[in-house]
């Protein structure tokens, strides 16, 4: 189906015949095929598709490594409020990648997709405020989104929460909740 709907030029059946490609299902494992249906549908706009497309530049998969490239992807699939994008927009600001490092825009866009539930993201947005990196620092507000993300099943949420429980910063020290957030990490 994504082959048919791909050749007739269907984004999401590019997008979708270009995540094939990437992990090799149903067809040889191919990253330049990849690109290549991943760009035919970030050309017509397809979100999630810009931000795959922006992955592969990131991480240099089926094209040469550019982090500039895969800013610009990012930045289109987020300002459509695609959260992946966003997560992946925030950490490259936050790094460095491509852009001037730029901690209150890394917040920004990790904001929202925090938001959205994206679960790194809110990991992420809670060292920010645990750090005071792009906001004021507030350990309480970076307990309550590791809370969020810990809720999720996130291991890095998990832990960072029960180092806070733990050590008594921005919760109650409560070492039996640290050791429970602990084990599920």
């Amino acid at each position: 189906w994504f082959r048919k709907a791909a050749e007739q030029g269907n984004a999401k059946g590019q997008n979708g015949l270009g995540a094939m490609y990437g992990s090799g299902q149903g067809v040889p494992q191919d990253w330049v095929q990849a690109v290549v249906w991943f760009r035919k549908a970030a050309e017509q706009g397809e979100a999630m598709a810009q931000c795959n497309l922006g992955n592969k530049y990131r991480d240099g998969k089926g094209v040469q490594q550019d982090y500039v490239e895969a800013v610009k992807l990012y930045r289109k699939a987020a300002e459509q409020g695609h959260a992946d994008a966003q997560y992946n927009l925030g950490f490259m600001y936050a790094n460095g990648l491509g852009v001037l490092q730029d901690y209150t825009e890394a917040v920004k866009w990790y904001r929202k997709a925090a938001e959205q539930g994206h679960a790194e993201a809110q990991s992420n947005l809670g060292l920010m405020y645990q750090l005071g990196r792009g906001l004021p620092q507030d350990d309480a507000e970076a307990a309550r989104w590791y809370r969020k993300a810990a809720e999720q099943g996130s291991a890095v949420g998990q832990h960072n929460l029960g180092l806070m429980y733990f050590g008594g910063t921005g919760v109650p020290r409560d070492a039996e909740m640290a050791v429970n957030l602990f084990s599920k990490a």
